[in-house]
């Protein structure tokens, strides 16, 4: 009876253990790591106190049903960092304490709580801004723009470069606090092999790295721009870039495009700054004739206006060569040239940059110490080893083929479904611009939201206050070229139900 009832103990204790450590063996991580997180969070939650004895290794891999040296393998690693304590014929025991108890929250209405509302000087959250569904990598037919294919990442290349930036050498260099510097190998391999397809050259002290074009954006704002300062802006044009000059109190002066770009007039006079999407205008894909490119700088320099070149999209047209950036026209210094390797590797890697005049950098460099110090050296090292090792030209030529073949796709499948869109996608683009006459973009998107599709509404990107609302931006970047019918089919079943509900605009 006292065995009977041991053996149940003993399978309700199992059965506990189990709970609190749930292995999920499909995730991609080793199971002695998820063992090892399992106790950690558990530790930190409270649920696992001080003292508490844990399982034997035998009976821990019973209990998950796993390899005995598998449990043994996360002990002995939470001993290492002095998580457990392990007691000789004892076991292993916590020995961290939990959490401790914190404040009660405050309620929002507390007599004496402080009024944020009023407190906050700005309200960076009632900015109109670019919004994609939390789930979209769930739905069937995503036309996100900027997000990757995973199909298309290059896995083992990447894994390659990470573990080499693993290495005792490597490490040496990278652990260091690199205080408001950047790791040269990748300030190198940006030089030397990123810039010049670009057809851009510049010195060492001319570039520095940032997480992601963004933050390049800021800084240069925060630098740059004060109340008063006047930017000129493309409208349509980035809400991004419109909120972070916005943020600083800059006067936006919007400036009108036609099938070539921004147009270069009159508007230029008296603006301190222009920002521009020469590579593919953001949102509309446009990309800069040459002619255009040169009566753009020539104004620049004529109103000695400095020019913002976002080149967040490089040109990867299949079979010819891009067009020069601005800034390889640039004699005089003028032009603050920002690239990303995010939007060509993956978004999550946050990983950008910007030339600009050495005594600009410098403090740039200064201003982003305040902030961040600099991004992390680990992930600068590994793209670093990526760039030098032709992998990342590699990939673009991938990319290139994999966009030329989608752009091919969608066009024929707008033609067979939505023959009676306008729609705008320039070569190399991972995107296209579609106006649907009569239709408000955001009534359609929630109706093919519901149909599994999903589209960006273009009102986001005009400044104005009763901005167009026939626009909507289609990516094809992160949708597999096999769905791209079957999605655009489900977009006009969606727009045929929304037929009757036109908005002016």
């Amino acid at each position: 009876m006292e065995a009977r009832t041991g053996a149940v103990r003993d399978g309700a204790r199992s059965a506990l253990w189990a709970q609190l450590i749930r292995l999920a063996p499909g995730e991609g991580r080793p199971l002695q790591v998820q063992i090892r997180r399992a106790i950690v969070s558990a530790i930190s939650e409270g649920r696992l106190v001080a003292g508490t004895r844990l399982p034997s290794s035998r009976d821990l891999a019973a209990a998950l049903g796993v390899a005995r040296n598998t449990v043994v393998l996360a002990y002995q690693h939470l001993v290492d960092e002095a998580i457990l304590v392990s007691r000789e014929r004892g076991g292993h025991f916590v020995a961290v304490s939990s959490r401790r108890p914190g404040p009660a929250p405050v309620s929002r209405h507390a007599a004496g709580a402080p009024d944020w509302t009023a407190r906050l000087k700005q309200r960076p959250s009632l900015a109109r801004n670019i919004v994609k569904p939390a789930d979209w990598q769930g739905l069937p037919y995503p036309f996100v723009y900027g997000q990757p294919d995973l199909s298309l990442f290059p896995v083992n290349d990447w894994r390659e470069c990470v573990r080499a930036a693993l290495g005792a050498l490597e490490i040496r260099d990278w652990t260091r606090d690199l205080i408001d510097g950047d790791d040269p190998v990748l300030i190198g391999e940006i030089r030397k092999r990123v810039l010049p397809l670009r057809g851009v050259w510049a010195g060492e002290d001319e570039v520095m790295v940032t997480m992601g074009a963004q933050q390049a954006l800021f800084l240069i704002a925060v630098l740059l721009m004060e109340r008063g300062t006047v930017v000129g802006m493309e409208d349509p044009g980035y809400p991004d870039a419109r909120n972070i000059f916005a943020s600083r109190e800059a006067m936006l002066r919007l400036l009108p495009l036609d099938g070539d770009g921004v147009m270069v007039g009159g508007g230029l006079a008296g603006c301190d700054y222009v920002y521009v999407t020469p590579s593919h205008q953001c949102p509309t894909t446009v990309t800069m004739p040459m002619a255009r490119r040169e009566a753009l700088m020539a104004a620049a320099g004529d109103h000695d206006v400095v020019v913002i070149e976002d080149d967040y999209e490089i040109e990867i047209p299949a079979g010819r060569t891009p067009l020069p950036a601005l800034k390889s026209l640039d004699r005089s210094g003028r032009v603050l040239y920002v690239g990303s390797l995010s939007k060509t590797l993956a978004p999550g890697l946050r990983l950008g940059y910007v030339v600009a005049p050495a005594p600009l950098i410098h403090e740039l460099r200064a201003l982003r110490r305040l902030m961040l110090r600099h991004p992390p050296a680990n992930n600068q090292r590994a793209a670093a080893l990526f760039i030098a090792l032709g992998h990342h030209e590699a990939h673009l030529k991938r990319l290139a083929r994999a966009m030329a073949e989608r752009a091919v796709a969608v066009e024929a499948a707008l033609a067979r479904h939505l023959p009676w869109t306008r729609r705008r996608g320039d070569p190399g683009a991972s995107s296209a611009w579609i106006e649907a006459p009569g239709r408000d973009a955001r009534d359609l998107a929630g109706r093919a939201l519901a149909a599994g599709v999903v589209i960006e509404p273009g009102d986001v990107f005009f400044a104005g206050a009763d901005p167009p609302a026939a626009f909507f931006r289609l990516g094809f970047s992160s949708i597999p070229v096999a769905k791209i019918d079957a999605g655009l089919a489900a977009l006009a079943g969606a727009a045929r139900s929304a037929s009757g509900r036109p908005r002016a605009g």
